[in-house]
């Protein structure tokens, strides 16, 4: 967009040989065609008020008050992993893809990233208490293709608090 609008400029103010009046008409040619390549229009992201939007926040700034699996992935690791589980590959990091993520199998596995962090990942056993870890595990495990029928309870978790 930086581009075209650069070019924009450029046409608007130098003229060329064919005249300030068909610089003008390529000028509002070109305006009208990049509105219709980059001007979408953008529907509303929520319809949720106010109070329904500050309700979705923790109420505590040390610890995240929010409860159930696809709440808590909603709200801590979509930013990540993106909201279909999808991760991110390039730009700013590498979040892994959770979709059909055989890493996920071995409930474990994901309860001990999630609770102490792994490589870029921060840790967020100290946000969230034993079940929430939980209920993450568990949506990530049962979500985005993932099928895993063991689930993981907040006694499992235990174990990982301090471990690395």
């Amino acid at each position: 967009m930086a581009k075209l609008h650069t070019r924009m400029e450029h046409l608007m103010f130098k003229r060329y040989s064919f005249g300030a009046a068909s610089s003008g008409l390529l000028t509002l040619a070109l305006l009208v065609s990049a509105g219709h390549a980059y001007a979408q229009p953008v529907a509303p992201q929520s319809t949720a008020t106010n109070q329904q939007l500050l309700d979705s926040f923790s109420s505590s700034p040390t610890r995240a008050t929010f409860q159930g699996g696809e709440t808590i992935y909603r709200s801590m690791c979509q930013g990540c992993h993106m909201p279909n589980g999808e991760g991110a590959h390039s730009g700013a990091g590498f979040f892994p893809d959770l979709r059909k993520n055989q890493k996920l199998g071995a409930g474990a596995y994901p309860a001990m990233v999630v609770v102490n962090g792994l490589h870029g990942m921060p840790p967020f056993g100290a946000w969230m208490d034993d079940q929430q870890v939980a209920d993450v595990v568990n949506y990530i495990r049962t979500h985005f293709n993932n099928d895993y029928k063991d689930t993981v309870r907040p006694d499992d978790v235990k174990q990982f608090r301090g471990a690395r």
